[in-house]
């Protein structure tokens, strides 16, 4: 291995999960682009969800960071207040810091090797400098739109949403977009993943659409058509998943405001997806979500918890490579 990097080195060359930019702020939606949509699109948005360090380093290593939004913490991801480092998959250490203003140092005890540096996302730092490591090699892009299952929620750390995990498993650089308490299939969201570059695509929406913003089953029919056909427009022969709403005892059989069950929901979906499929995208699959996780999974009736997370990120990973022949990666994390 080479004489390792002893002056600081710009952030950038490091940084995995990045889909665009808002200065120097890693963030998960166009910002030339933001007045279409939603407030809580947006809001989530600017949280760097899944953003990371991948390097290569002999021994300890330095990280420069700000925090940019302090006291964002969610209440519900309380793993988001960890720097996680991990090797082979494997948590080395864990640091639990509050950021002060200004810029600081992080140093991170590391035995050797290549890993993966999860910062405390609910703090949304501003990456600046590497020291004593070196960037991993690139892999191919894999972005991810959803809600707050695909955001995360509920896993004890970064490293352990789905997205995350089925990410390292295939070799990909995960790009997370999932956003809590949105996602319901806008046409901006569907327009901004077509125009951003990426190997592999997987839809994984629907929950948010049984209440909050309440959809009938032939909204959301006609809402997944026109979301996979906007998408196409930009990624016509990308691979692309798309899951189905996953379980969710209270609304199963509970009808919205406008009738709509989540089971018939889902089912609109599956409909949609699979009428795509015989009509010729043959680079399309359909992961049905009701039977990937059970009620015990659920630490809130709504989200997964880490051994859900976990069943869900080895059945999307099986359905990429078994569905649509996506191939596992170089073995870097694997």
């Amino acid at each position: 291995m080479p004489e390792e990097v002893v002056e600081w080195q710009d952030a950038g060359p490091f940084l995995r999960g990045v889909a665009w930019w808002d200065g120097d702020r890693c963030v998960r939606a166009d910002p030339a682009d933001a007045a279409r949509l939603p407030v809580a699109t947006w809001a989530r948005a600017r949280m760097p969800v899944g953003v990371r360090l991948e390097f290569v380093a002999r021994g300890p290593f330095e990280v420069r960071y700000r925090a940019a939004a302090l006291g964002t913490v969610d209440a519900l991801r309380e793993g988001s207040r960890l720097w996680e480092a991990l090797r082979d998959g494997e948590r080395v250490t864990a640091v639990q810091e509050r950021p002060r203003e200004g810029a600081r140092v992080l140093r991170v005890e590391w035995p050797g090797g290549p890993g993966v540096l999860y910062p405390p996302e609910g703090y949304a730092p501003v990456l600046l400098g590497v020291r004593g490591a070196r960037p991993a090699p690139r892999r191919p892009r894999w972005l991810v739109y959803g809600d707050s299952i695909t955001e995360g929620w509920s896993a004890s750390a970064p490293s352990l949403g789905w997205p995350a995990l089925a990410g390292r498993a295939l070799g990909l650089d995960t790009v997370n977009l999932g956003y809590t308490g949105a996602a319901h299939g806008e046409p901006a969201s569907a327009e901004q993943l077509a125009g951003l570059p990426g190997s592999v695509l997987t839809l994984a929406f629907g929950c948010n659409c049984w209440t909050g913003v309440p959809y009938s089953t032939g909204l959301m029919g006609e809402t997944v058509a026109a979301f996979l056909r906007l998408v196409r427009a930009g990624h016509p022969r990308t691979p692309l998943l798309v899951v189905s709403p996953l379980p969710r005892p209270e609304a199963e059989h509970e009808p919205n405001a406008l009738g709509a069950t989540l089971a018939g929901l889902r089912a609109a979906m599956e409909e949609a997806v699979r009428a795509r499929i015989t009509a010729g995208d043959d680079r399309l699959a359909l992961l049905p979500g009701a039977g990937l996780i059970g009620p015990g999974h659920l630490v809130d009736g709504v989200h997964p918890d880490d051994a859900g997370h976990a069943l869900v990120a080895s059945a999307v990973a099986r359905a990429l490579r078994e569905e649509l022949d996506v191939p596992s990666g170089n073995g870097f994390f694997n």
